[in-house]
């Protein structure tokens, strides 16, 4: 299997899988496809002209066979490899396991906005004026806590339906998006996410992120700006 990724400090739809892979220990080779813009000519989309129709990543390729979008992904791995139990075991926590992964996929979008995933940065100050100024952030944040807040207690921890599982690779982003811009956040959610930064598969992504030192100034808008 092959994974197709963009650079691991940005690239938070890339860091999904990459994390769900390496911490289920599902072997692959990793193909990272550097952002140099998101024109039709760019190179970037000229390399994923032939991997994947939809142009992004992250593309999962197994034995030449293209799966693209996430959720696609973690449902193919899952399929794929059913004694790893990348999904909860119980019906009903299965289903639940889907629902955020779903909610997660499809909104948060001001969350996405205002707190692009930025690893190496640390921005509080940004984070401060996104809550200060956005509703839309604030309204998401109060959802990803409720959220993780009554998994954590219905489940028990230490990860939002026990074990590890897609749910936490899938959140695994915002966990990094949270610690780069530092809003105010409970103390069970702050727990949860040093659990998750933690996990071997989380933090052998950041610790590529952090080697990369690739500076892309249409990644930095808060950076560039000022």
């Amino acid at each position: 299997m092959q994974l197709v990724v963009g650079n691991k400090n940005y690239s938070s739809w890339s860091m999904r899988p990459w994390v769900l892979m390496k911490q289920a220990g599902i072997p692959f080779e990793e193909v990272m496809l550097r952002f140099d813009a998101f024109s039709p000519d760019s190179t970037f989309k000229r390399q994923l002209a032939g991997l994947s129709p939809a142009g992004r990543v992250p593309v999962l390729l197994d034995d030449g066979f293209a799966v693209w979008d996430t959720l696609a992904i973690a449902e193919y791995l899952a399929e794929r490899f059913p004694a790893k139990q990348l999904w909860p075991a119980d019906t009903k926590a299965r289903a639940r396991a889907r629902s955020v992964c779903a909610e997660m996929h499809s909104g948060f979008t001001s969350l996405r906005s205002h707190f692009p995933m930025n690893i190496e940065a640390k921005l509080p100050e940004i984070g401060a004026k996104a809550l200060a100024e956005q509703a839309g952030v604030r309204a998401d944040l109060e959802r990803i806590v409720t959220m993780w807040t009554e998994l954590l207690r219905e489940h028990g921890g230490p990860l939002l339906f026990g074990e590890f599982s897609i749910a936490d690779a899938y959140f695994a982003p915002v966990v990094m998006r949270l610690s780069t811009y530092a809003p105010p956040l409970p103390e069970a959610v702050t727990a949860y996410m040093a659990r998750v930064q933690a996990l071997p598969g989380v933090a052998a992504w950041v610790k590529d992120a952090l080697a990369e030192q690739d500076f892309l100034p249409f990644e930095e808008p808060y950076r560039t700006k000022r």
